[in-house]
């Protein structure tokens, strides 16, 4: 998933776990840790899983080195636990199994007189200014410290992404001099879409992203599904 431009929730980056290079400002030529790297994938996991390896290392060394050496060696699982602890922020706000299938299943109940409202309370609750759009297939434009990206989101149920709505929707972006592209959908990025929308630079909110933003005030309003 691919990070909104200065959102400093984890909306965006409970399922970004490429989306730094593309945050505002971000120089592509600085040094990006490996995704098959073990730390990338423990930030991905559980945090508690780091915490597992702080004990073991600690247990170990306790246990196999000699006296002398059992600091040092109990110290070699400090990086683990600071990646633990980043971890466990960045999924502060997840959402359980339980309660992110109950508003996958809300969300894809909704009509868009539902959702449209939803969601761009979520967008200002994130700090955007929220212009809502009529023509084209973008949604809405949001602004924020000088930038503006464009939203599509009425699409939100569609089961099928072509090309040819992703370039219309690169084409309005053009048009509105925006610097930014996401679309909302409930489901997983199509396969054929990754490669191109990565280099257009378009955020795909959808999963444990999209029910981050929208969770705290689908909680606290009364905006709900109807029959």
């Amino acid at each position: 998933m691919w990070g909104l431009p200065a959102l400093p929730t984890p909306a965006i980056e409970a399922c970004a776990h490429n989306a730094s290079p593309y945050m505002a400002g971000a120089d592509p030529m600085k040094w990006k840790m490996s995704d098959r790297s073990l730390f990338a994938i423990l930030l991905r996991s559980p945090w508690w899983m780091s915490f597992l390896l702080v004990a073991a290392i600690s247990l170990a060394s306790s246990a196999l080195l000699p006296t002398d050496y059992k600091v040092v060696g109990a110290l070699c699982s400090l990086p683990f636990a600071v990646i633990g602890a980043m971890a466990a922020w960045r999924q502060r706000n997840l959402l359980s199994p339980a309660q992110a299938d109950a508003l996958q299943s809300a969300l894809a109940a909704m009509h868009w007189r539902e959702f449209s409202p939803l969601l761009s309370q979520a967008f200002v609750h994130q700090g955007y200014t929220v212009t809502a759009l009529s023509q084209g297939l973008a949604n809405f434009k949001l602004t924020r410290r000088g930038q503006t990206t464009l939203v599509c989101a009425k699409r939100w149920k569609a089961a099928a992404w072509g090309m040819d709505n992703l370039q219309a929707l690169l084409d309005e972006r053009e048009a509105h001099d925006a610097s930014h592209l996401v679309c909302v959908s409930l489901q997983a990025m199509p396969l054929p879409l990754k490669r191109f929308a990565t280099q257009q630079r378009v955020t795909w909110l959808a999963g444990q992203s999209l029910w981050a933003l929208v969770a705290p005030v689908y909680h606290a309003t009364s905006i709900k599904p109807t029959r």
